[in-house]
């Protein structure tokens, strides 16, 4: 099948799996759209968002109309390295035997990733950057599709361990959740409060979704459209001549090389479920907020003033 066939068959697809999810999230479309752009670009989300607004049951359902494997780790003060990635154990022939973690699977929640001390939180990262644990020396390689979908809420941080930069710099995306509008409140209401329960399809299997992760790649883009990411990217940087006057004022710290390489992916994907067969400038816009929303470092004067992230991406536009 040519490239171009590819992408007709993908935003087919794609058409279908929003269909599939919804028979059971109401609501959140855009959220859905960002979670599968990462999956499809190969990266991984931090959902910030209060308790109780569906974000296990999303992942639970996009896991399952993908046809993958979906693992839920509560991340706690106590949970040690070994809960997640797994542990050797001697068996009745007095061999030691690895006993795999849930982290072996295609999916994995990382339920409040910010409860957990940063030595846990350490243990996620060689997963999500390599594809792989090492465990008392032994190398294991995780399956493929791999995915990381870590959430946070955005209210409660007592007791609680902030994400380092370095670690909020391998997500791709940070979405936000918000409040259901009132109808769809009412929807929820009507749908979760019956006997019903819909049956959600597995759509895809996971060498479908490799290849289309693939596919994504090989798309082409013009060079004035990584030049206008890259730029942009460059803008965040307060130290940087070509920073705005709102970005040296109220910005500590800007984004790294990987936030440009996230843009140009995710562009990608962005342009692909639109049937387009290479990205433009707007369909770096669309993806810029989430991209660069938890990359960029707020001053005590932005905190002060009520300065948003998403006011001082949208001035880089």
């Amino acid at each position: 099948m040519s490239d171009v066939a590819a992408i007709e068959t993908f935003v087919k697809k794609f058409k279908d799996l929003k269909t599939e999810v919804a028979k059971v999230i109401i609501g959140q479309d855009e959220v859905v759209t960002q979670i599968l752009i990462s999956i499809f670009s190969g990266g991984h989300s931090l959902l910030i968002g209060v308790p109780g607004l569906a974000k296990t049951l999303m992942v639970n359902t996009i896991a399952q109309a993908l046809g993958l494997d979906f693992k839920r780790i509560q991340f706690t003060p106590d949970l040690m390295p070994s809960d997640i990635l797994g542990s050797e154990i001697l068996d009745e022939d007095r061999h030691f035997k690895f006993i795999k973690g849930p982290i072996f699977s295609n999916i994995i929640l990382a339920d409040e990733i910010n409860r957990t001390p940063p030595k846990t939180q350490a243990a996620l990262l060689e997963a999500m950057q390599e594809r792989s644990v090492t465990v008392a020396g032994h190398h294991y390689k995780l399956d493929l599709p791999y995915f990381v979908l870590a959430t946070q809420n955005p209210i409660e941080q007592e007791g609680t361990y902030p994400l380092p930069e370095a670690q909020l710099d391998r997500f791709m995306f940070a979405i936000n959740l918000d409040y259901p509008s009132y109808q769809e409140e009412v929807d929820v209401v009507k749908a979760t409060t019956n006997d019903d329960k819909p049956e959600v399809n597995a759509l895809f299997s996971a060498n479908q979704i490799v290849d289309f992760q693939h596919l994504i790649r090989r798309i082409p883009v013009a060079d004035n459209v990584i030049e206008y990411a890259v730029a942009m990217v460059g803008k965040t940087r307060p130290n940087s001549d070509a920073a705005p006057e709102l970005i040296k004022t109220y910005i500590d710290w800007g984004a790294g090389p990987r936030a440009s390489q996230n843009l140009i992916l995710a562009a990608k994907t962005h342009a692909a479920i639109h049937g387009k067969f290479s990205p433009d400038i707007e369909n770096v816009q669309a993806v810029a907020q989430s991209i660069l929303r938890h990359r960029i470092i707020k001053n005590y004067k932005a905190e002060a003033e009520g300065i948003s992230e998403e006011l001082i991406i949208k001035s880089l536009f």
